[in-house]
């Protein structure tokens, strides 16, 4: 226990040291700004942990609380509440492959839909009736809204 008190105390003090390893890099290649980590006032000399979720860790480590993978004495992440064991879950898979795998899905179903709308279902068997007199608009109340199919001109053989 006394060991890994002090790899954490080790680790910290390299990272106050080397601040600019944890700092992310600009997107350099669509903003043309420039990006600088602006450090909150009001955590002073705290120092800067990495951004890594308790669920993250390995669940049988030696903690000396399991349920929150912490141990004694250890410093807290500024924003230990959301990379908590209570926090958000973070995700198993990561975020671009989630969605390949949804993409996939969402066109194996459409893929299948077509085959069902195109190849499985027969054409019609019968002709659709026509009707004369401009599709019956007279007789069926003179509206062009209700007119049934109306008679085509061609000559069937």
């Amino acid at each position: 226990m006394q060991t890994t008190i002090v790899t954490a105390r080790a680790a910290a003090i390299r990272r106050v040291l080397r601040p600019n390893l944890l700092v992310p890099r600009p997107r350099t290649y669509a903003t043309p700004t420039v990006f600088s980590h602006d450090d909150d006032p009001q955590l002073a000399d705290y120092p800067r942990l990495p951004f890594v979720s308790r669920q993250r860790l390995p669940a049988l480590g030696p903690y000396d609380d399991p349920q929150m993978r912490r141990n004694f004495g250890e410093t807290m992440h500024e924003k230990e509440e959301i990379l908590s064991m209570w926090g958000p879950d973070a995700p198993p898979v990561p975020p671009p492959t989630a969605l390949l795998h949804f993409t996939i899905a969402v066109l194996g179903f459409v893929g299948f839909g077509t085959l069902v709308k195109f190849a499985l279902i027969p054409s019609r068997s019968a002709i659709p009736r026509d009707y004369p007199y401009s599709g019956l608009i007279t007789e069926l109340g003179g509206f062009e809204d209700i007119k049934a199919r109306p008679e085509s001109e061609e000559e069937e053989d």
